[in-house]
């Protein structure tokens, strides 16, 4: 098996695109970006489908579905008509968030990386070949807590194009094969409590399933606990 469809395991780094959907962004009061931005997770954030998200103390923790992209070829200052020979495939996953943790730290101007970095905050489907999707920039992602619709929209709805995050990210940083790019994520975030259980769908234009990602909330037993500032 490829480095690349063994990315779970194998890939170096997450690189995730901040407010890559117009709608997402207005929903948390972020102002649309003019070139794209993206933070690092790492890999031991990890979770694969049919796993559970641990909920450390304290946290409020935001879902995020997402379209990930895995990189086949790596590369460094990759142009956007180059793109496409960098991609081997992509995978549905989920980018978790420590929301009140996020808002703590950003008033300070401090980093974020621990908000998005805790053990099992990347829930990760399985890999899907580039094959099988003829145009990414075609599909719907969609998440349901407990049966209950929360995100649903469709890629086309990116502000920043695959081609063009490639473009930006290799121009600051080496894409290795195994790395996986979240592309960012339609409105409709909101909190996962623990005993949820969520599921994910990544569907093309016609409505066919084309990956499923599903995990159950639960409290982390020991670990960080967070203390809002008084």
């Amino acid at each position: 098996m490829s480095v690349a469809a063994a990315f779970v395991r194998h890939g170096k780094k997450i690189v995730a695109i901040g407010r890559n959907y117009a709608d997402h962004a207005k929903e948390l009061n972020n102002a649309v970006p003019k070139e794209p931005f993206f933070f690092l997770k790492p890999t031991t954030s990890y979770v694969v489908s049919g796993g559970k998200v641990e909920i450390p103390r304290g946290i409020v923790a935001h879902h995020e579905v997402e379209l990930g992209l895995v990189i086949g070829k790596g590369g460094r200052d990759i142009k956007q008509a180059d793109a496409e020979a960098h991609i081997a495939g992509y995978a549905l996953a989920v980018d978790m968030t420590a929301r009140n943790l996020q808002d703590q730290v950003k008033k300070k101007g401090l980093p974020w990386s621990a908000a998005k970095g805790f053990d099992t905050f990347t829930p990760i489907g399985s890999y899907i070949p580039k094959s099988s999707i003829l145009d990414p920039h075609k599909l719907n992602l969609s998440l349901k807590i407990n049966g209950t619709v929360k995100q649903n929209g469709p890629t086309s709805d990116m502000i920043f194009r695959i081609p063009r995050l490639i473009e930006h990210i290799s121009s600051i940083m080496t894409l290795e094969e195994g790395d996986l790019i979240l592309t960012g994520t339609p409105s409709g975030v909101g909190p996962l409590t623990p005993g949820d259980e969520v599921e994910c769908a990544l569907t093309d234009a016609e409505g066919k399933e084309l990956a499923s990602l599903n995990f159950s909330a639960v409290p982390r037993d020991g670990g960080y606990q967070f203390t809002p500032d008084l």
